[in-house]
């Protein structure tokens, strides 16, 4: 042990520890040490990672086209296709039926769920990247299914096989990503994910706009497809990606763990930023162990839900909080527009090409995610979320009233256009990468692979529930409810106002280890804007030669000594 002076004058005590191999890991006591510079070369490995949201957004999307392209239709009903002539009757009959179309829709986000609870044991025991690489396969053979499909049991075979490998990606992605990206850049990097799922969106608008009108089974057959391209890309890729050095530290191999962070930081090997980091994470992972002990198959998923609803930062909290985070970005209702908007905008009658209007909406989505980039690091997730909420009821209000009020009107629905693209600005940049960026960051290390699969479940299983239910509140052989559907999502991103305000903590700048701390010791979401590191794990702790955290701890002792622009030995 030795002491060193800081910055800021503090005399800071330095830990050094053997790792296995005899290499030695240096501990600091400065919680402003603990995570190296950000480097171009850490920032593009991480931000690859993210390329897994391409093909999650454009399976989501390609299928909002389809259910509206008239062979589609045709062969999956035999109705025959409405001659440029016919009646308005003729045409509101050409369509399927509704429970064709939530099955065909909700049966992916079925799929997806048992993946995504799937993926945080394979995760553990596997790794982040062989579970995502996994994915990438399990999504192939199911795109394979469809594509080879003129009938629906073997296309709703094909979702849900194409729905295990997008929940294993989709949840071990924001894993993965959040374990390795610098804290500075985390927000913005796991916003990247969300970013390129509103790319992945566009691309399946821009592939069915360009095959909507074949008479063959190209029409469908060609956006199928083109999803292979998009796994292989980061499947290969995630093969010449490092391990996440969390996950090494969890299973007690320390050696890789140096390694890995070595790559993804952009820095030696021997660094002091490498050790202090590693040593943070190693005594953070001894401190949570000694909470959770090793236990059973059973009993690792049971310290999900141990410590009590009363404690903010018990593990229940923390798993209730990650679950209902996504199940709110669900309910903001966004996925009625991107799953459903095609047909939604077709049968309000007045629009000559739905597609196109699809294909804006998709576009406006894509533009306005990239802000939450830099509103993410520089306001932080809590203000993005309130008033991400505020603005999308706002403007679902105003699109419910002015289409009950003057239904059919097209100077009306001309407006009502203009108010959903608005709002999918809101969401777009604020509760779309948010709610991502925040489960990522609120699980301690014993938990994290599957606090983060319950999490993507929740998201997946609303998915799946307004997949189902919402053809029957808009089709016009149910419930056709019409305008009068943006009041119930009005309603609901009401409640994600409410939600965001009292129950989301600000994590902003905070590496994983000093987001436990904050919850451990603010008491409430409220307060967590005001929090700042004030010691490390590893300080606190201690640590032996052998890379454990000891039983004891020291203390930092506080000195007068003058600032100086680097630390130097005493």
């Amino acid at each position: 042990m030795s002491l060193w002076k800081g910055q800021r004058g503090e005399i800071e005590l330095v830990y050094t520890f053997e790792l296995p191999g005899g290499a030695v890991l240096t501990a600091t006591s400065n919680p402003d040490r603990v995570e190296a510079p950000v480097t171009i070369k850490a920032y593009l490995l991480c931000a690859f990672a993210s390329f897994g949201g391409i093909f999650f957004g454009f399976d989501s999307g390609y299928m909002n086209g389809v259910l509206g392209m008239p062979y589609f239709i045709n062969l999956y009903t035999g109705i025959p296709i409405p001659p440029p002539d016919a009646s308005q009757a003729t045409r509101n009959a050409f369509t399927l039926p509704a429970w064709q179309k939530s099955l065909i829709v909700s049966i992916l986000s079925a799929g997806t769920f048992f993946g995504a609870i799937i993926a945080g044991d394979l995760a553990d025991y596997y790794g982040r990247r062989i579970t995502i690489i996994t994915g990438c396969a399990v999504f192939i053979v199911g795109c394979i299914l469809q594509t080879a499909s003129t009938s629906l049991g073997l296309l709703v075979a094909g979702r849900l096989v194409a729905g295990f490998g997008v929940g294993f990606v989709s949840a071990i992605i924001i894993l993965y990503m959040s374990e390795v990206a610098p804290r500075k850049v985390r927000g913005a990097i796991v916003s990247g994910y969300q970013f390129c799922i509103t790319i992945g969106l566009l691309l399946a608008s821009c592939v069915c706009y360009a095959t909507q009108n074949r008479l063959d089974t190209g029409s469908y057959r060609i956006p199928i497809s083109v999803q292979f391209l998009w796994a292989l890309i980061l499947g290969t890729g995630l093969f010449l990606l490092p391990e996440s050095p969390r996950w090494y530290v969890k299973h007690g191999k320390l050696d890789r763990a140096a390694r890995s962070l070595a790559r993804v930081r952009g820095q030696p090997e021997g660094s002091a930023y490498i050790q202090e980091e590693l040593a943070e994470i190693v005594a953070n992972h001894e401190y949570e162990t000694e909470l959770i002990p090793s236990q059973t198959y059973l009993g690792s998923w049971g310290a999900c839900f141990t410590g009590g609803i009363k404690n903010p930062g018990s593990n229940l909290r923390r798993t209730l909080l990650g679950i209902s985070l996504q199940m709110m970005q669900q309910w903001t209702g966004v996925n009625f527009i991107f799953y459903f908007g095609t047909t939604f905008f077709n049968d309000l009658g007045t629009i000559s090409n739905p597609f196109l209007i699809s294909l804006i909406t998709t576009l406006v989505n894509v533009c306005s995610t990239p802000i939450s980039f830099w509103t993410i690091e520089r306001f932080g997730r809590r203000p993005l979320l309130i008033w991400g909420a505020m603005g999308m009821f706002i403007c679902e209000f105003i699109v419910g009233i002015i289409g009950v009020a003057r239904p059919g009107d097209p100077a009306v629905v001309k407006a009502q256009i203009s108010f959903i693209c608005v709002y999918i600005f809101f969401f777009a940049s604020t509760w779309g990468p948010g709610a991502w960026v925040c489960i990522g960051e609120i699980f301690p290390l014993p938990i994290r692979s599957r606090g983060v699969g319950l999490s993507t479940a929740s998201n997946w299983f609303w998915n799946c529930i307004i997949g189902v239910i919402t053809p029957y509140m808009v089709g016009t052989d149910q419930g056709n409810l019409g305008s009068r559907v943006f009041f119930i999502w009005g309603s609901t991103c009401v409640l994600c106002f409410i939600y965001a305000y009292f129950l989301v903590w600000e994590t902003k700048g905070l590496t994983l280890e000093q987001v436990d701390r904050m919850m451990e010791e603010c008491g409430k979401p409220s307060r967590s804007p005001g929090w700042t590191p004030h010691s490390t794990f590893a300080a606190e702790m201690g640590l032996t030669q052998d890379g454990k955290a000891s039983t004891h701890h020291e203390k930092i002792v506080q000195g007068d000594a003058p600032a100086s622009n680097h630390a130097e030995q005493v």
